[in-house]
């Protein structure tokens, strides 16, 4: 069994994330697609306390680069929107190993849908012929939307009908304008080629997936590897142990970590990597916690949610990479009626020196700000590293 240490493992982790490469001195398309097939898979989120986290996953990887790119790959149909870990734009050409799930989705329904077929019948289908007379449509467009069910965060009957057809596969996301969803027919927005290709069994397709999941992280666990497209647990469990008796995944171990591991065989272990970049907390390389703090010995919980008084760091917390280390921790927020880039606490992790990780933060911070077209950075007072960090960008 191969033998590894914990930083060839980060080495790993860091190049298979395309976070080890140069950045491009002009991003373009064809870095923003790289990008995307390099992680497989582009976590969606809507927190704009900086940016929309998808736009940050990327610009981590490539530096300063137009959002618009992003967009224009959903238009242009070399993306495709689906549940792929959460809401993730994958690659168009991944629509066939997803279609088994869409089936199933299909079969058997949803608890609201059986509900509406029985207390509106024809409801369902009329959502459907409206969407194919006149989509791409949100649920605001509907002749009868319905009224939110529950919290304020409750759906309303039309906003239940197109999500399930969405999952079912029979309506896709063709744009988003300020974040919202735009439905249409999945004819009109996703290739023939794509969409008519037989459809993948679901075992065939988690197989593929897996293998994937090692791919993009380079070691991993048998959980690690399912979390990355949120495969079932029991299933995916069983598929690893599989792929590692043929083997497709090769098991190995790793110092001071006591669990099964497995490693795709083609993933490279770089002697050095010169990673520079602010991870937003729905990065792939910090979304399973257990291999964050295995790994970088970093423990990371994002604090949205967490009453103010009660968090430890901040409200939107980026994570710095530097070289093959989590080294600090930001707090960030772009003010853009004021033109700045704020920066309310900044806090070294222990071992590393305050004057390196300031500096190098500093240049990241910048790019950061000249990338949102903001003038100016505020370093507040919170945390050991923002004396230094104010006198880096002084």
């Amino acid at each position: 069994m191969r033998r590894l240490t914990l930083a060839q493992v980060r080495r790993a982790h860091i190049a298979a994330q395309g976070l080890a490469a140069p950045r491009p001195a002009t991003a373009g398309m064809r870095h923003v697609r790289k990008a995307i097939d390099t992680m497989a898979v582009l976590q969606i989120d809507s927190v704009n306390v900086v940016e929309r986290a998808h736009q940050l996953t990327i610009f981590s990887r490539i530096g300063p680069y137009d959002p618009d790119l992003l967009w224009r790959a959903l238009r242009q149909r070399e993306i495709f929107e689906y549940w792929a870990h959460m809401a993730s734009f994958v690659p168009i050409a991944d629509w066939p190993l997803w279609k088994h799930r869409m089936e199933h989705q299909k079969q058997h329904g949803w608890h609201s849908i059986h509900r509406l077929r029985k207390e509106a019948p024809g409801y369902i289908e009329s959502v459907q012929r409206q969407v194919a007379e006149r989509g791409p449509l949100t649920v605001s467009d509907l002749e009868e939307p319905g009224e939110r069910r529950g919290p304020w965060w409750g759906w309303a009957d039309g906003k239940h009908v197109l999500e399930w057809l969405f999952e079912c596969g029979d309506l896709a996301v063709a744009e988003r304008r300020n974040f919202t969803r735009y439905y249409d027919i999945a004819e009109r927005v996703i290739p023939a080629v794509h969409r008519e290709a037989p459809t993948v069994p679901a075992e065939e397709a988690y197989r593929t997936l897996l293998l994937r999941s090692a791919e993009r992280m380079g070691v991993g666990s048998a959980k690690g590897l399912v979390d990355y497209f949120r495969l079932p647990i029991t299933e995916g469990r069983r598929l690893v142990a599989a792929l590692a008796k043929e083997g497709a995944l090769v098991p190995v171990e790793v110092a001071g970590w006591d669990e099964p591991l497995f490693m795709h065989p083609g993933t490279r272990f770089p002697r050095s990597v010169e990673a520079r970049a602010l991870l937003n907390p729905f990065d792939p390389i910090v979304w399973f916690r257990e291999h964050t703090e295995r790994l970088y010995d970093f423990h990371y919980r994002v604090e949205i949610y967490v009453p103010a008084p009660k968090r430890n760091y901040g409200y939107y917390v980026f994570p710095f990479l530097l070289g093959d280390r989590l080294v600090a921790r930001v707090d960030i927020k772009a003010d853009r009626k004021a033109g700045v880039l704020q920066v309310p606490g900044a806090f070294l992790e222990d071992g590393h020196d305050p004057k390196r990780v300031a500096r190098e933060l500093a240049i990241e911070l910048g790019e950061m700000a000249r990338w949102l077209g903001l003038g100016d950075i505020a370093v507040g007072k919170k945390g050991d590293l923002a004396a230094p960090l104010a006198a880096a960008l002084a």
